[in-house]
């Protein structure tokens, strides 16, 4: 269990964190969602030690977290700190013995990531070589060379094309599926909730919301969904709700209202091409959360 609680952090005047506080499960993956600036990377540097709060505590398993205890972290930073000129292979392996792997240890660690990363081929090649998605895959690749306990990652997807992104999905998602909490931020907000267990929405520095996705998409209620096609102009006029007109689609949005009289109205005024209730997107609550 990583715990991080009521952690606060100024910058001269600026207040970056303001008693952010959450928990990351063994086997867990946490997504760590904020607008740029809102205290995100912050986070990250303090529980990875870079930084030092001003108040609060970093632990892991009721333990407060010590320069020993870091060590068996995986970390990727937002600034990729790779070597540019150093191949590929001899970079993971150079990682892993700072690790403290052994030359055969790190070696046999280097050998398996190069090939389920699918790297193996790009082994000799300088770092400044690579594509962008390559070269994250590098950085992956050093943030797991010693089988981390703990995986702290920030904005690992950033740039990525779509067959890259699934790729580190799939790695992070086995290691999670071993124990390992794995903590990340993102903007991709639709990536973090077909990824994750539990996000937290911070902003200005403050945990906004925070808890297990389904939960916060059910704690916000449902709504229904009405999709007309050709619709008889003012159908909507005196129903509640938010009405979108996209073509020849006219989308009716709900929250509350009497749902027979909603359809009854939808039928009557054109093709109704869907009708149900729905609950919203993490994208959605986050917008709202932040508002």
């Amino acid at each position: 269990m990583l715990d991080i609680s009521g952690l606060r952090k100024t910058f001269q005047d600026k207040v970056a964190l303001d008693g952010v506080s959450f928990a990351v499960r063994p086997g867990e993956m946490f997504g760590f969602v904020g607008a740029n600036g809102a205290g995100k990377t912050t986070t990250m540097r303090i529980v990875m030690g870079v930084l030092s709060p001003d108040a609060g505590q970093v632990s892991v398993n009721g333990v407060p977290l010590g320069f020993a205890a870091r060590r068996t972290f995986g970390y990727m930073p937002e600034e990729r700190g790779l070597y540019q000129k150093m191949k590929v292979g001899e970079q993971i392996d150079y990682f892993g013995r700072l690790h403290g792997l052994t030359p055969q240890g790190a070696a046999k660690a280097t050998a398996e990531l190069l090939e389920r990363l699918g790297l193996t081929e790009r082994r000799g090649d300088a770092v400044e070589a690579l594509s962008l998605g390559n070269q994250q895959r590098v950085q992956l690749a050093v943030a797991l060379v010693h089988d981390p306990e703990v995986l702290v990652l920030d904005e690992p997807f950033s740039g990525l094309d779509p067959i890259a992104v699934d790729a580190l999905a799939e790695v992070l998602q086995e290691r999670a599926r071993g124990g390992v909490p794995v903590i990340f931020s993102s903007h991709q907000l639709e990536l973090v909730e077909r990824l994750c267990d539990s996000i937290g929405i911070i902003s200005a520095g403050r945990m906004v919301a925070s808890g297990a996705v389904d939960e916060l998409r059910s704690a916000e209620g449902q709504r229904l969904r009405v999709v007309v096609r050709d619709a008889k102009p003012g159908w909507a006029d005196n129903l509640p709700g938010t009405l979108t007109v996209a073509g020849d689609r006219e989308t009716l949005v709900v929250t509350g209202g009497d749902d027979q009289e909603i359809l009854r109205a939808a039928v009557q005024a054109g093709r109704v091409e869907h009708f149900g209730a729905e609950r919203p997107t993490i994208t959605e609550i986050f917008k709202e959360a932040v508002s």
